[in-house]
């Protein structure tokens, strides 16, 4: 586990957005599906909640702010 950011938990959406930003650079939000996004979710490092908890709602909430935040810059 990454100790030098934040842990990572379903009600943190924009930050969740901002990691997978980071760590796929060259994807484009609009080719994501949600079990894709899921999937990479599970996988950050500093990802800490319980995977159990995660339904469409979370998950298109994390895509929107990924998607406004690639948008904007």
């Amino acid at each position: 586990m990454n100790t030098e950011q934040p842990l990572l938990y379903w009600d943190a959406s924009y930050e969740i957005a901002l990691a997978l930003i980071e760590t796929y650079p060259d994807v484009d939000v609009e080719d994501v599906g949600l079990e894709q996004l899921k999937t990479w979710v599970f996988s950050l490092p500093n990802f800490a909640d319980n995977p159990d908890l995660v339904n469409d709602a979370i998950l298109t909430d994390i895509l929107r702010e990924w998607y406004e935040e690639v948008s904007a810059r």
